[in-house]
């Protein structure tokens, strides 16, 4: 059957006018009371009632008001983010990740991110101390490690570490050549830089860190760039000539010394060759003489005739002196030698 609120009770039988508890509206109106006393809603006049309305419109304005407060009094940060609260212009705590509270109004908070790694370059003209100029371009990693210090000890950290920077950039460079800082010092003109640097922040007292600094480009000025290249081409000719140079000479030098401890060798070689003969002919000439003291006559004939032999088997043409007569008989030995040699050839 249809249920038309009879006797104001609901369908389960019970009196709604008994509920558990008071209704918003129900608050509402106890809630007015603190700020416009009591007041009849049926027996009042009409002004009555349009006062109770605004009444109740100003109440729920202040709930809101209170709702919208409590909202700016809490806030929530993220893993990497810190907060620092000042009380009244005073620093008054730092906090970390979650959901915070502070009094909206009375505190102040500044948020930072303390993990992130940020990064700034800058180039400028320096003046190296061979009184040369360069531009010098470096770039800085950082990040916050002190968020108090921060937030409260500078005006503005960031501006400060590029003054820092270019500070200590200048006073490195100064203590360098020109050539230093164009090629093989960069390495250690960026270590310089990065512990000057950080001892100008600390001394400050920023409240950062500097993570790594990075010489990324030096160069001459645009003026006179065109004439420093032919220099740096002529110091790179130079340095491959010398290359070369000391490849020639690793090349060589081993070479000559080699030939030097062979012509050593050989000469000792010969030395004791000659050593070797000479000690063979006095043991000949020894035997020699003791044949010749057992009969001069037979061993004199011996040598001439072995002298004789030495002679005539190097000579190709012999020439004979037929005894008691004019003629001269001549013995062409080598072309006897060539005829015999090629009637051989044919025989065969």
């Amino acid at each position: 059957m249809n249920w038309d609120n009879q006797n104001n009770q609901d369908p389960w039988g019970r009196n709604n006018n008994n509920n558990d508890g008071p209704n918003f509206d129900d608050l509402m109106k106890q809630f007015s009371l603190l700020f416009g006393g009591n007041k009849n809603s049926t027996n009042g006049s009409g002004g009555s009632g349009n006062n109770f309305s605004f009444k109740r419109i100003f109440t729920y304005g202040i709930f809101g008001l209170l709702i919208i407060y409590a909202s700016m009094c809490v806030y929530q940060l993220e893993a990497p983010e810190r907060a620092v609260v000042l009380r009244l212009g005073t620093y008054y705590q730092e906090t970390d990740e979650g959901l915070n509270f502070m009094i909206a109004g009375i505190d102040e908070r500044f948020v930072e991110n303390v993990a992130l790694t940020r990064r700034f370059s800058q180039t400028a003209n320096m003046l190296t101390q061979d009184e040369n100029l360069v531009d010098v371009t470096i770039s800085i990693q950082y990040r916050i490690k002190n968020l108090k210090d921060f937030v409260l000890n500078v005006n503005d950290p960031e501006a400060s570490l590029r003054q820092a920077t270019e500070s200590s950039l200048r006073h490195v460079v100064g203590d360098n050549s020109l050539e230093e800082t164009l090629t093989t010092g960069r390495q250690t003109l960026a270590l310089n830089v990065q512990d000057r640097l950080q001892s100008y922040l600390d001394l400050y007292a920023t409240g950062l860190i500097v993570q790594q600094v990075n010489i990324e480009k030096t160069d001459p000025p645009t003026a006179v760039k065109e004439a420093f290249d032919d220099v740096v081409a002529a110091r790179e000719d130079k340095v491959r000539l010398q290359n070369e140079a000391e490849r020639y000479a690793l090349s060589i030098v081993p070479e000559a010394r080699g030939q030097g401890v062979a012509r050593v060798q050989a000469a000792e070689a010969y030395r004791e060759e000659v050593i070797a003969n000479a000690e063979g002919e006095v043991v000949r000439f020894e035997k020699l003489l003791a044949e010749y003291q057992k009969a001069p006559k037979v061993t004199r004939d011996r040598l001439y005739l072995d002298a004789i032999q030495s002679v005539l088997s190097n000579s190709t043409k012999i020439m004979v002196d037929v005894e008691g007569g004019n003629n001269l008989l001549y013995l062409p030995l080598d072309k006897i030698m060539e005829q015999n040699k090629k009637a051989e050839d044919d025989d065969e």
